[in-house]
């Protein structure tokens, strides 16, 4: 037993040399209320900012449940708990699927009443506008899912690293951003607010892949390894593109305090059909095209547009060799 258990008697346990009483000395939990009052005092300003309201806000954690639900439904026996046969498939993806309406439809009126209180407007059928959208949401996966398949196809094609669908399903990172982003793409054209950013940024936080849920993308997209990719709000992306990891498809340099003024203006690129763009290169502004067929090599700064057909390459620098003696 350690020197300092040894006495047992009750003067000695009580002693003022005891740690806890050292600890109890050292508090400054009284200096804690003041800060509660700054703060609170803080949020009663236009300075920060605040959800102190009766009426709910997304929930970023269910929206992440949508996003993971939304997957299981897309790609059946991939990543669910149960084994799937014909024999219980329909069953399964009928629960799936009506399970999802469900949710969908609760954070899509949270969303709408805290954009109407946001925006301080009257708040009328939300219930009926948002089951609405649910259902038009829902309405959208078999379209999303034949999309997706075109996106594996083209991975399959265009990556001989990857041998099986399976793998591509599982492992690649731009496929999981693209199959959120399309799911978000959809609730952004049913003019959703909030939920759609939630699920791109997770997909982001997820993959380092940033695709914002406004952009128009094609079918036959391959994002190959995709980290540190960008594309913008306003982008348009045509069929079987290619890109590759740390592209930005952006805008051009914006004005201080522009975000309303340009808020529904194109800012960002338009690349067509069958165009790949190699890794590290940048393409900005609304006007600017990269034509069909064309190929943007790595490291490249573009903002002009590009003839269909078109190769732009960087000349091969310089290379400066030293020996050690």
């Amino acid at each position: 037993m350690p020197q300092q258990f040894k006495t047992i008697g009750k003067a000695e346990l009580l002693s003022p040399a005891c740690d806890h009483v050292l600890v109890s000395n050292a508090s400054r939990h009284d200096k804690v209320p003041k800060v509660v009052k700054e703060l609170l005092a803080s949020w009663s300003t236009k300075e920060c900012f605040d959800h102190i309201s009766l009426v709910s806000i997304p929930s970023q954690e269910k929206i992440v449940e949508i996003v993971q639900q939304a997957r299981r439904i897309l790609f059946p026996g991939y990543f669910t708990k149960t084994k799937l046969h014909p024999a219980n498939l329909e069953y399964y993806i009928g629960k799936e699927t009506t399970e999802l309406y469900d949710r969908v439809a609760e954070q899509i009126t949270m969303a709408i009443r805290h954009d109407c209180k946001r925006n301080k407007l009257p708040c009328t059928r939300c219930d009926e506008l948002s089951h609405y959208n649910a259902l038009a949401f829902i309405e959208s996966l078999p379209k999303v899912a034949v999309t997706l398949a075109t996106d594996i196809r083209a991975t399959l094609s265009g990556d001989p690293a990857t041998r099986s669908p399976d793998e591509v399903i599982f492992c690649y990172p731009g496929l999981l951003a693209t199959l959120i982003f399309r799911m978000a793409h959809e609730l952004y054209l049913l003019e959703i607010p909030t939920i759609p950013r939630i699920m791109t940024e997770y997909a982001h936080s997820l993959t380092g892949i940033d695709i914002h849920p406004g952009a128009t993308i094609g079918s036959g997209f391959f994002i190959d390894h995709g980290t540190g990719i960008v594309i913008g709000e306003t982008t348009v992306i045509g069929n079987n593109v290619r890109i590759y990891q740390g592209v930005t498809l952006g805008a051009l340099s914006l004005p201080r305090n522009a975000g309303e003024k340009m808020r529904n203006t194109k800012r960002h690129p338009t690349i067509e059909d069958n165009v790949i763009v190699y890794s590290n290169t940048t393409i900005l502004g609304g006007k600017t095209t990269i034509g069909e067929g064309s190929i943007v090599g790595g490291n490249i700064w573009l903002t002009e547009s590009v003839a269909t057909g078109t190769k732009v390459l960087l000349k091969r620098p310089e290379l400066i060799y030293t020996h050690s003696k």
